[in-house]
């Protein structure tokens, strides 16, 4: 297999056996997991199904009354004999206004309630795959959540209706034609079939390669604006911001290339299907005049003909739509299928109140071909080796150590969000998996180093860790944390907006609201990475030691580069490259030789 198309397929762009655009077994399979999603909605989907339907039959019906009344008005029969064209003329023409509304009512109820819940699975499947390898970058991360999770309204939308309009008005069309002039019947199916299944599978196929092109355009651009925009500071401190620029221009204009080439197949198809329908009106024409029909009858199937064809030309846009809808679709399938954590499977209830935490043998490796049999040998790979901690409840400890020693990620494995390659990690004596993993995540939380501000208010980030919050406990969490003040200077006091990311705050007052929201989380075991990150020494070491010896609330493990706030912890852990090389009080591990007393000479010799 070629690096092109191995990368492709990765991306999602094809599919073995599928050809381009993730058509073949991969697609059918993608279509059975998006049933599963629209199954719910099905009442619904048959109503919008029927309206849509009926809409074009009164369309059609619209033209056929009206061809005969015009055509036999030209004859001055009595007003008699036109009364009921007339009648039907205007009752078609209100029922398709009504129905297509109808249709279009009930078509996106089902497409927006379906949305609705397949972003939500989508999220937790990006979520899941987040604590395992990252396999994706937040760019295509993105662009999978958006455009592919969008399919689903396409499909219904742009696909499955107008292919079951399509086939029942041809087949009325066909048979009004058969009643009105025998012959013309004949035309007539010979225009719907070529409209109707030789232009869609030639916009199929020689749209592919330029679909093709186009998703791997927009994940390209996605990838690129991301870069630009998350990484816009850092870009412009290495002098790299106009050379990530240029890169992203560039993904824009081949995106536009890509669109544009797109764009033109789809008018080429669509000037084929417009030639067609009038060719077959005018054979369907020709044939009836041939036949000796009236002229009554030449305009009614004429006419019939005309629009009859016109609802089948969307088969041809549906089929370039329907091809990129297989490939979002197996991508989808792929995600989804994706197999749960272990700790989502259990159904244990988690007790009340502060927990007892215990890693036992825990080894975490970035690598999962490592084995903890290699030993030290195998570092390269390995986050946590063999790391025995037992933590009881209610005790506060600190976790200190070098930077990528594993600190992180013991609290990474504590809170369940990354998997042991070896070991267990237990939860008040229970292993985690016997529990559900939303209880896990409610049970243990806090700051992590990916711990996210979201582009609302201050009180509607700090209300995500607890929505009933009141306003007297946001106000005592933001005091804790050093960050009431802040909130009273800023313009708009808690209804101030932060921007995405935190931008409207400085480095400071972002990782106080982050702290803020987690201690307003008071969870059973709270979990602090660095909390005092980007704070002065003075103000780092009062929240620290406030933070151990606050009265109540949960068990704490506390990350933590300063050592001067740590003698009110009830136990010390040094961690040093993946395993816990000392632990006790801080004053016993400074009185005697070791990595902690060298950590605390550096530091008295930095103040």
């Amino acid at each position: 297999m070629s690096k092109t198309r191995k990368a492709e397929q990765v991306a999602g762009v094809t599919g073995p056996g599928g050809g381009v655009g993730g058509g073949g077994r991969g697609g059918v399979r993608g279509l059975r997991g998006l049933s599963s999603v629209v199954r719910p909605y099905a009442g619904r989907l048959v109503w919008a199904m029927a309206a849509g339907v009926a809409a074009e039959l009164c369309g059609l019906g619209l033209v056929a009354a009206a061809a005969w009344l015009i055509a036999r008005a030209a004859q001055q029969p009595t007003m008699a004999a036109l009364s009921v064209a007339i009648v039907a003329v205007r009752g078609f023409a209100l029922g398709k206004g009504a129905l297509r509304y109808l249709e279009r009512l009930a078509g996106h109820d089902v497409a927006l309630r379906a949305l609705a819940q397949l972003r939500g699975r989508v999220f937790d499947a990006l979520a899941a795959r987040g604590r395992g390898p990252r396999d994706l970058r937040d760019g295509e991360a993105l662009s999978g959540l958006v455009s592919d999770v969008e399919a689903v309204q396409d499909l219904l939308l742009r696909c499955v209706l107008p292919a079951v309009t399509a086939v029942v008005c041809g087949a009325v069309g066909v048979a009004v034609c058969a009643v009105a002039v025998p012959v013309t019947a004949v035309p007539l199916t010979a225009g719907l079939l070529v409209a109707g299944v030789v232009l869609p599978w030639a916009a199929w196929t020689a749209g592919a390669r330029a679909a093709a092109r186009v998703v791997r355009q927009r994940r390209r651009l996605a990838v690129c604006a991301l870069d630009v925009l998350d990484g816009a500071e850092d870009l412009a401190v290495f002098g790299a911001a106009e050379r990530f620029h240029a890169r992203a221009v560039e993904a824009a204009r081949r995106l536009e290339q890509a669109e544009r080439a797109a764009s033109r197949i789809a008018g080429v198809v669509g000037a084929a299907g417009s030639a067609v329908q009038g060719a077959t009106a005018a054979v369907v024409a020709w044939q009836a005049v041939r036949s000796g029909a009236d002229q009554v009858q030449v305009a009614v199937v004429a006419l019939t003909a005309l629009v009859a064809v016109e609802a089948v030309m969307p088969l041809a846009g549906a089929a370039q739509r329907m091809r990129d809808v297989l490939a979002s679709a197996r991508r989808m399938a792929a995600l989804l299928a994706s197999p749960p954590p272990a700790q989502s499977r259990g159904g244990a209830a988690v007790p009340a109140g502060p927990l007892s935490v215990e890693l036992l043998g825990v080894t975490v490796a970035f690598d999962a071909a490592v084995s903890p049999a290699h030993g030290r040998a195998a570092w390269d790979g390995v986050a946590l080796d063999r790391v025995d901690v037992r933590v009881e409840r209610g005790r506060r400890v600190a976790i200190v150590g070098a930077s990528g020693a594993g600190k992180s990620t013991l609290l990474a494995a504590v809170a369940g969000a990354v998997t042991p390659l070896a070991g267990s990690v237990q939860l008040a004596g229970r292993d985690l998996a016997a529990y559900a993993e939303d209880d896990v995540r409610a049970a243990v939380r806090g700051l992590t180093q990916d711990a996210h501000v979201f582009a609302g208010s201050v009180r509607a980030n700090l209300l995500l860790a607890r929505p009933d919050a009141s306003q007297r406990q946001l106000e005592a969490a933001a005091r804790r944390a050093r960050f009431l003040e802040v909130v009273r200077e800023l313009p708009e006091g808690w209804d101030t907006v932060v921007g995405e990311g935190g931008r409207a705050l400085s480095g400071g007052q972002r990782q106080r609201l982050l702290l803020a929201r987690a201690l307003l989380a008071d969870p059973p075991v709270l979990v602090l990475d660095e909390p005092t990150e980007a704070l002065d020494t003075a103000t780092a070491d009062e929240i620290t030691r406030e933070l151990l010896t606050w009265p109540g609330g949960g068990t704490l493990l506390l990350v933590t580069h300063r050592l001067a706030a740590l003698g009110d912890a009830d136990e010390v852990l040094v961690v040093d490259r993946g395993r816990v090389v000392q632990r006790g009080r801080h004053d016993d591990l400074v009185a005697r030789p070791g990595a902690y007393r060298d950590l605390w000479e550096a530091e008295r010799l930095s103040a």
